[in-house]
């Protein structure tokens, strides 16, 4: 879906990513959302993406609308290419996209700002050729790293496995579409586990990280609470400020001064990447 401002010019664009776990969500809830007639406002385009879901935690892997990790994660890559592709006939500004979402599109926006070019250029599907890179990313209730073991390395208590068994196991190799531990263990297995640590990724060359976590700072009894804690921004954050990238973090469940300002300036990540745009923010007038 796609909101064009009315300008005179190539427009900047929000692309919006839903959570869902990768196995459920949709894009039509934002539409509801006033963060898509505060963009239009202020000249900023807005789209809202959907991808393919993960395999069942039980069941078949075999559907043909399943997809590992690494698979959505590049399904969401291809509509910012998609974009960036179609950006003259949509007077789109191809050097201006930005990415947010929660929960999953959290992670994925994350994913698409640190993560290597994917441009192909000898490929034959000429949108395969444009850049995936972004210029800044929302993670709002997102993760560190896709590849979920090596959570318990970061948390203090960490305890994955007991977490996020479902139904009585615990089979991360579903999350990649990979059909056993041998493969997640293999030469396969590792591959894609390292291609989802968005945490080992960063580096200088990335663009500008806006990090929130609403939750707060809970005992990790839940799957709910590992997955949305707020130790994952305290990471993101931590790590993005080391390599030299921009990041402004906001945990309000955590830092009582955050949820004051958070209150008082409801529209912070949209200003954020209209400063990252060059546009004016909520405090001037479009």
């Amino acid at each position: 879906d796609l909101w064009l401002p009315e300008s005179n010019a190539p427009a900047p664009l929000v692309i919006f990513i839903h959570g869902g776990v990768f196995c459920g969500g949709n894009k039509y809830h934002v539409r509801s959302r006033p963060i898509v007639a505060e963009a239009l406002q202020r000249g900023v385009a807005f789209a809202a993406i959907t991808y393919r879901f993960r395999p069942p935690e039980s069941g078949s892997l075999d559907a043909a609308d399943r997809a590992g990790i690494q698979d959505i994660l590049r399904d969401c890559a291809r509509a910012v290419q998609f974009l960036r592709y179609h950006a003259d006939e949509y007077r789109l500004d191809p050097n201006r996209i930005a990415c947010y979402g929660s929960s999953a599109g959290a992670g994925t926006s994350l994913w698409l700002a640190v993560h290597d070019d994917l441009a192909d250029p000898a490929s034959d599907d000429p949108v395969l050729r444009e850049s995936s890179r972004i210029s800044a990313a929302g993670v709002i209730d997102g993760q560190f790293t896709y590849d979920i073991e090596r959570w318990d390395e970061f948390f203090d208590g960490g305890d994955v496995r007991r977490t996020h068994a479902g139904e009585g196991r615990y089979e991360p190799w579903r999350f990649f579409g990979l059909p056993d531990k041998a493969a997640y263990d293999g030469p396969v297995g590792r591959k894609w586990r390292n291609d989802v640590h968005m945490l080992g990724m960063i580096s200088e060359d990335d663009p500008p990280l806006y990090v929130q976590t609403n939750t707060a700072d809970e005992p990790l009894t839940t799957r709910r609470i590992y997955n949305h804690h707020p130790h994952h921004a305290e990471l993101i954050a931590a790590r993005g400020r080391e390599a030299g990238v921009e990041v402004e973090c906001l945990l309000p469940q955590v830092h009582a001064g955050d949820a004051r300002v958070l209150n008082e300036h409801p529209h912070r990540m949209l200003d954020f990447f209209c400063r990252q745009f060059g546009v004016p923010t909520g405090d001037s007038p479009p």
